[in-house]
């Protein structure tokens, strides 16, 4: 009686009259039971979103971990979907997919699907101070297969689709990345304070229009080589990795030397790799060292994300790498054509042009990219995590 009496008076305190006391209150009593329904609706509405394969990676959202917040009202219904890296590219095909699967869950409501990213990662740099969800080692079983090249348009894509990216120049006998990016000067150092308040000293990564660059060729005079031995290499690599303040990053792509030497082995010590991309050139001599690369990377433990084939065309042949990849069961992320355009803009400095440019090199990079970044997203479900690696 105590909530018939107080419905029965409008907001500015005038009488109702007794008449509507009963259907007021019996009006707010039925609201409050459609409310209480709302909220098991909308875990209802949240295991029926779960279970809906994602139309890229062909898990359910609910294992990609891609279902965020759902609210759900007499008003309507309001999805929220977690997309996993800026690169999806599914976005149009996972709506309709969902909007399929809860037609029939509605009664009636409009539905409202909302998308936000949130990139995942291991993000396994953290036991050496980094805050970055990815890291992505990209070699090659040997030199001249424009690995670097690949690595440089990575991060670029990436960085262009929206993510917070670096680019590690791991390659210190042969440092390109400085001239593709037309980027010269040295890394400043800078003064940190950690919580405990102790004093810290950090390299400033050189930043290429929001994209952070480290790499030996900014501490080199043009034409200076680099002559070190296994250990001094192993502990430069540490140092640009852990004393650079990379800050957070969605991913770090490392550009690695040729070869399987020093560098994996210290990358797979130091942080849990998100994968390896394997670069080639479609011939048989390539190939051959590239499935090298790949045996090296299994004993390590990194994970293998798919092979790239570079220069793909009338010259090298096409098909080579694709083929390989199918032998092995690894993913084949995608070709670079040989291309004038790609050699003239790394040779000006202006590699980031290539992803802004329209044409066939930025449709191929931005293809390569995509499957590179649903490539470490399928990793996170399938692999579980590795044990880490002891070189005795």
């Amino acid at each position: 009686m105590d909530v018939g009496f107080r419905l029965a008076f409008r907001g500015d305190g005038s009488n109702v009259g007794t008449e509507n006391i009963f259907v007021l209150f019996f009006e707010r009593l039925l609201l409050h039971f459609i409310d209480r329904n709302t909220m098991q609706s909308a875990e209802q509405l949240r295991d029926l979103v779960g279970q809906v394969a994602d139309p890229v990676l062909g898990k359910t959202l609910s294992s990609l971990k891609m279902v965020g917040n759902i609210r759900a009202e007499s008003s309507g219904v309001e999805v929220t979907i977690l997309l996993p890296s800026h690169a999806y590219s599914a976005t149009e095909a996972l709506t309709e997919k969902l909007k399929e699967s809860l037609a029939q869950s509605l009664d009636g409501r409009p539905l409202t699907i909302r998308t936000e990213v949130r990139v995942q990662g291991k993000d396994a740099g953290g036991r050496i101070g980094l805050n970055i969800h990815n890291i992505i080692a990209v070699g090659s079983g040997k030199g001249g297969v424009g690995k670097s090249t690949v690595a440089a348009a990575l991060a670029c894509g990436l960085h262009t689709l929206g993510s917070r990216v670096g680019l590690m120049d791991a390659d210190v006998y042969g440092p390109s990345i400085p001239h593709m990016f037309g980027a010269s000067g040295q890394p400043a150092a800078v003064e940190l304070e950690n919580p405990d308040g102790r004093k810290i000293m950090r390299m400033d990564p050189i930043d290429v229009e929001g994209l952070k660059l480290m790499s030996m060729g900014f501490f080199l005079e043009q034409g200076q080589s680099v002559v070190w031995r296994g250990p001094i290499l192993h502990k430069a690599l540490v140092q640009f990795l852990k004393d650079t303040q990379w800050g957070e990053l969605d991913y770090l792509i490392i550009d690695l030397p040729p070869g399987t030497g020093d560098v994996s082995l210290t990358l797979s010590q130091q942080v849990g790799l998100a994968g390896a991309v394997v670069v080639c050139t479609p011939q048989q001599v390539a190939l051959l060292d590239a499935i090298k690369a790949v045996d090296m990377y299994q004993k390590v433990n990194v994970p293998v994300l798919g092979f790239v084939e570079n220069m793909t065309g009338e010259i090298f042949g096409r098909g080579g790498a694709k083929k390989v990849a199918e032998e092995l069961k690894l993913p084949f992320l995608g070709e670079v054509p040989i291309n004038a355009q790609i050699r003239e803009r790394c040779d000006a400095g202006k590699i980031m042009d290539l992803l802004k440019e329209e044409g066939e090199a930025k449709d191929a990079l931005l293809h390569i990219c995509r499957s590179v970044a649903m490539e470490v997203t399928r990793n996170l479900v399938e692999t579980p995590p590795a044990p880490k690696l002891e070189i005795l």
